[in-house]
């Protein structure tokens, strides 16, 4: 499957963004207003459901747990959520009384409950619906079918020209989560940047810094909390729309897991003398925790996850684990928030790593000991591949001709990126009754590989197969081959195979996982085509990959 685009190359985004922010302020005057602040983000109404003022409901589930996060175009009255035969108030964290969490435990695994929105006085919010929490831990499912994205989010007006976008129109984006869900998965894992909005990184001034983006939203002030302050409803007009305005009440019935990556801290990952965006600024930890507040739930799970990295209610921003039964167990952990760099000198007394030492203790365990047929590790940034960027697992680079080069010498990349990248990956295939399965967000591609070793050492007792899930949101100027001049290919520090080619389309995967095996399927469209063909997307690939043992199991 190919695609017919436009050779944008950087230099050409330079150039017409340029134009496109400039021609941004046209139409401006003095006397003009933003649009009220209740109306930047709709109504969720979806497939016959009545949403009422909500603009969208996100939630997550475990085993007894439901949460679930809320926002509507006016503000609710004492809002309660009613669960069976059960009533709990929701949970505010900003001023205009218009974001909600709510939050059960104490539930029945593998039971669908009916949910249902009440105001002050019982008064009816919106339909009710159903959602199921998952089986319980010791439960022996037959089948679970994930659906898998990255990059769903961007703003859908500040470019949409013809051929110049950097992001997929909403309604595109929109229409390709309704085609996923018709498939009926059971969870959805959304990996990462969920919203952009980069302000000191490069393209800050073609993004949020621009005056596009001031006339939309506001400019932050970075002295200031996000919450609390002015910074609270340039938040809600920025983000909104590109978090609300795309899920609505699509995921209504369908637990979802939220991963953070480095747009969500408001950056591209970038590297330079003048300035290294990562690790986060304290700026840059409140917009994210605080989009996660009004947006989209914080992760659950967790079995033995260290306790300073969970929450008093006992969920974690940043690191959690999607249990069901003892068919899988699957890590997800952000690989941004605690990134180090021994080269840092305020970071010299640590070991360079994506994720904490104590959260690398726990990732190894969970992968020696979890009783599952199958454990998945589900970083948010790419496994197997590289497309030269400063933030990532592996050092390849362009050298002086331009050619992706692993001894290039990568500016301000640390060693010990890659030693912890081995030594999960040595736990990941630790066991000989499991297969090793990574699943990865942030690189704008799908596709498939396999990880035979890492500089010259074999990892584990069977090659790890590397999934590259697909990004939703994703428009002409966004994928690796027209922002970096590089398409996504195999670190030269591994051996490794592609056995799908990664292909630069909005897509998804879903996988089917059964006691003896996964299957992956994905699915890839371009906006060359008829949108209509979305609603009939089948898979363009289909893996195979049995669990090794599973005849003897």
């Amino acid at each position: 499957m190919t695609s017919q685009r436009q050779g944008w190359t950087r230099r050409a985004f330079v150039r017409a963004a340029a134009g496109s922010v400039l021609s941004g302020t046209a139409g401006l005057s003095i006397g003009c207003e933003r649009q009220p602040l209740s109306s930047v983000v709709g109504a969720a109404e979806e497939d016959g459901f009545d949403a009422g003022p909500l603009s969208h409901l996100l939630p997550i589930t475990d085993h007894a747990r439901i949460r679930l996060k809320v926002s509507s175009t006016r503000p609710l009255d004492r809002p309660v959520l009613r669960v069976g035969s059960r009533t709990l108030p929701g949970r505010s964290f900003e001023r205009s009384g218009r974001f909600f969490q709510f939050d059960v435990g104490d539930l029945e695994p593998g039971t669908r409950y009916t949910l249902a929105l009440e105001e002050a006085g019982g008064a009816r919010i919106c339909d009710p619906w159903p959602l199921s929490t998952l089986p319980a831990p010791d439960a022996r499912p037959e089948r679970l079918r994930l659906l898998v994205f990255t990059c769903a989010g961007g703003p859908d007006d500040l470019y949409n020209l013809p051929g110049f976008n950097a992001y997929l129109p909403m309604a595109a984006r929109r229409r390709l989560l309704r085609r996923a869900l018709s498939f009926a998965p059971d969870v959805a894992i959304a990996n990462g940047d969920h919203v952009y909005w980069d302000m000191k990184s490069r393209f800050g001034w073609a993004m949020g810094r621009s005056p596009r983006a001031w006339w939309n939203a506001g400019w932050f002030d970075r002295a200031l909390p996000v919450l609390g302050t002015p910074n609270e409803e340039v938040l809600q007009r920025a983000f909104g729309p590109q978090v609300a305005g795309l899920y609505g009440g699509l995921m209504r019935s369908t637990p979802t897991y939220f991963l953070q990556d480095d747009h969500d801290y408001g950056e591209n990952d970038e590297a330079s003398e003048e300035l290294r965006t990562f690790p986060p600024d304290p700026f840059m930890l409140d917009l994210a925790r605080s989009t996660q507040r009004l947006y989209y739930p914080e992760l659950l799970g967790g079995e033995g996850l260290p306790a300073r990295h969970v929450e008093a209610d006992g969920a974690s921003p940043h690191f959690g684990s999607l249990r069901y039964g003892r068919l899988l167990e699957a890590w997800l952990y952000d690989c941004r928030r605690h990134l180090r760099n021994r080269a840092d000198p305020d970071l010299a007394h640590a070991r360079s790593g994506f994720v904490p030492d104590d959260v690398e203790a726990w990732l190894v365990a969970r992968s020696r000991t979890t009783p599952c047929l199958h454990g998945v590790h589900m970083p948010s940034t790419p496994v197997l591949w590289t497309a030269g960027k400063w933030g990532e697992w592996y050092p390849d680079a362009k050298d002086a001709e331009g050619q992706l080069r692993a001894d290039a010498g990568k500016p301000y990349w640390a060693e010990g990126w890659a030693a912890q990248h081995d030594r999960l990956l040595q736990a990941a295939s630790s066991r000989p009754d499991r297969l090793p399965l990574v699943v990865s967000g942030d690189l704008h591609a799908t596709g498939v590989g396999r990880i035979h070793e890492s500089r010259g050492a074999r990892l584990g007792v069977h090659p790890i197969v590397s999934v590259l899930s697909g990004a939703v949101g994703t428009g002409a100027l966004g994928w690796p081959s027209q922002f970096r001049d590089q398409r996504p290919v195999p670190s030269g520090t591994l051996g490794a195979e592609e056995i799908v080619t990664p292909v630069e389309e909005n897509g998804f995967s879903l996988l089917d996982v059964t006691p003896d095996a996964v299957r992956v399927s994905q699915f890839g469209w371009t906006p060359d085509r008829d949108p209509a063909e979305i609603d009939t997307l089948e898979p363009f690939a289909v893996v195979d990959l049995p669990r090794p043992g599973a005849a003897s199991g």
